[in-house]
């Protein structure tokens, strides 16, 4: 692998970690859904370069060091990220926060021992378990941001309308000119697609984390040694 170039791979996995903070900046300037909308896009478009940067670094031969060790740094940061912004606005739930702690505990945990044992992790190469976790945590992060936007759709539309009216167009007594029950169907349905979503990706990752643990056991035992 050669030292740090701007190439183009390097530039995309800089690209995609300076991104990581911007899904929680887009609330601050931004009032949902638009806010929503923007965090999700920008999760999406940074997540897409997860595959490409690596895609193009092999068929161009642009592996390098610099590449190798920011990867997983800028994955876990739009992860760690876009789980703090959506266990947030979920209001702490548990069905959230539970599996959000389970992947962040394993990553500070990894991240730990890469830092402790240097170089010997190397060895350790990445496997294909861990690429179906990232994948996993990305799609899951992705469907409960579409949460939101449904959600505050449905808030949206329904403001200055009389509750009794609301009542009756969810009940279907009255015409959904304005997709209320489309929204409130969509809502209801990426939270419980996106809370599964999210559990499969804790369980992957926390048993991707025993894998790197079992593996890194080696040389974990020899660096005390020394």
């Amino acid at each position: 692998m050669t030292a740090m170039q701007w190439t183009i791979p390097n530039i995309l996995t800089l690209l995609r970690l300076i991104a990581a903070p911007g899904v929680a900046v887009m609330f601050l300037y931004f009032a949902r859904p638009w806010a929503d909308w923007f965090a999700m896009l920008l999760f999406v478009t940074a997540s897409a370069t997860d595959y490409i940067d690596g895609y193009l670094a092999r068929a161009w031969k642009q592996e390098s060091a610099f590449g190798a060790m920011m990867d997983p740094i800028a994955d876990k940061a739009m992860v760690v990220i876009a789980l703090l912004v959506i266990t947030g606005f979920s209001g702490m739930n548990p069905w959230i926060l539970l599996p959000a702690t389970m992947i962040i505990f394993r990553e500070i945990f990894v991240s730990g021992m890469r830092e402790y044992l240097g170089a010997r992790m190397g060895h350790l190469k990445v496997t294909n378990l861990a690429k179906y976790k990232t994948f996993a945590q990305m799609v899951a992060l992705t469907v409960l941001f579409a949460t939101g936007i449904f959600e505050h759709e449905l808030i949206e539309r329904t403001v200055g309308m009389d509750e009794m009216i609301v009542m009756q167009i969810m009940a279907g007594e009255l015409p959904d000119t304005v997709g209320l029950r489309w929204n409130a169907f969509a809502a209801q349905w990426s939270w419980w697609g996106g809370t599964v979503l999210l559990w499969v990706a804790a369980i992957l990752t926390l048993w991707t984390g025993l894998d790197y643990y079992l593996k890194s056991r080696p040389y974990l035992y020899r660096q005390e040694a020394e």
